[in-house]
């Protein structure tokens, strides 16, 4: 399962059993940590969800900012309540890359991409890490 952390929204998404496609599945409003954890762990239960990859917000230059810390300090308080495999993947402009498709290949208007984005990014994510583990098992 891949998760776009943002301020106000939790982009999920999943991929198949062969872990060949990511598919954007969700987006969960933000309100109380353990409410929000609650609800990924009954996604995760109910998809059978062996691990997570969570979205890194890196600075251009490499470095970690707020947001970042953000992202691992919720990554930190999920591993309190679930002892479950959970790997970071770098996001950097992965939300751009997603507006440019929504906009140039969908033609979504501003509402709908907003409806969309976060758990179009989550998918993002996800795919990047399924490709990157897909080559690294075939090296």
């Amino acid at each position: 399962m891949g998760l776009d952390l943002g301020e106000k929204t939790i982009g999920v998404a999943v991929s198949d059993v062969t872990r060949m496609i990511a598919s954007p599945l969700e987006l969960i409003r933000k309100s109380k940590f353990t409410l929000e954890a609650e609800h990924l762990f009954k996604l995760m239960g109910h998809r059978k969800v062996s691990g997570l990859i969570i979205g890194l917000p890196t600075n251009m230059d490499g470095t970690e900012g707020p947001r970042a810390q953000s992202c691992r300090a919720f990554a930190r308080n999920l591993l309190r309540l679930r002892d479950i495999p959970i790997a970071f993947w770098d996001e950097r402009l992965s939300t751009s890359a997603v507006e440019r498709f929504l906009i140039g290949e969908l033609d979504l208007t501003r509402k709908r991409r907003a409806d969309v984005v976060d758990r179009t990014a989550a998918a993002w994510i996800l795919q990047g890490a399924l490709d990157r583990i897909r080559v690294a098992e075939q090296s």
